[in-house]
């Protein structure tokens, strides 16, 4: 099965809570900037950054494609772990947008026919002169690349490594969360939360959904008793 760019619209994958504002930046200024910069088509034409799971990769390139589109900037979210299971066609006519985000690149890797294609597309647009923001776990070097050159290509711009959060943050992330859901939760709850479940911050907001759904349905305010029926802990 193949896409078209039609098909690979703005709206494919997207949530709307990812935004720059509801992401926690703590020692992520730098790329926060610099993708602020790139989605109103300034900055470098290439980002690439990687980091861990949990650590907000995903969050970012939505944001980033949220933030190209109320600048009229024409892009695309191609989330591979979706779209690896198809043919690496997907990047074909991509070089006519403005801007195109890709997450988790390292499922390419040993993959022969992607790499080659993710490798003409690059160079598409480079020569366009159009935008690209890359994701990963790992770093350029070590994401065991068959094609040396795709390697040296994702060097040439802006490279970051996403720091991970402090529990201190983490504490800091769900309270703003909870806010924005327009939940109170009390700094004792929170910690109560973030030392009871995995501190993994795709679990945590996982667990802040459910007690939002949980809490309108009963009524019921976040308390510790609650919490601990809710979450089984």
């Amino acid at each position: 099965m193949t896409f078209t760019v039609n098909q690979l619209t703005l709206g494919v994958g997207l949530k709307d809570e990812a935004t720059f504002a509801n992401y926690y930046v703590g020692e992520n200024g730098a790329l926060i900037t610099e993708l602020e910069k790139i989605t109103r088509d300034a900055g470098d034409r290439v980002i690439y950054f990687c980091g861990a799971g949990g650590l907000g990769r995903t969050h970012l390139l939505q944001a980033a494609c949220h933030h190209a589109h109320k600048h009229k900037l024409r892009v695309v979210y191609l989330p591979l772990n979706q779209l690896i299971e198809y043919t690496p066609d997907i990047f074909e006519g991509l070089e006519t947008l403005d801007l195109v985000c890709v997450d988790d690149l390292h499922l390419i890797a040993g993959k022969q026919k992607w790499e080659e294609t993710f490798f003409h597309f690059y160079n598409r647009m480079h020569d366009a002169q159009h935008k690209l923001i890359v994701s990963a776990n790992v770093m350029p070097k070590a994401l065991g690349l068959k094609l040396p050159d795709i390697v040296s290509r994702l060097s040439w711009g802006a490279t970051f490594q996403l720091q991970p959060l402090t529990d201190d943050e983490k504490l800091a992330v769900l309270i703003m969360r909870a806010e924005r859901r327009g939940m109170t939760l009390s700094e004792e709850v929170a910690k109560f939360i973030l030392h009871h479940c995995p501190r993994h911050m795709s679990t945590l907001f996982a667990a802040l959904e459910a007690l939002d759904k949980a809490s309108l349905a009963a009524q019921r305010r976040l308390t510790i008793p609650f919490v601990k029926s809710i979450l089984q802990i």
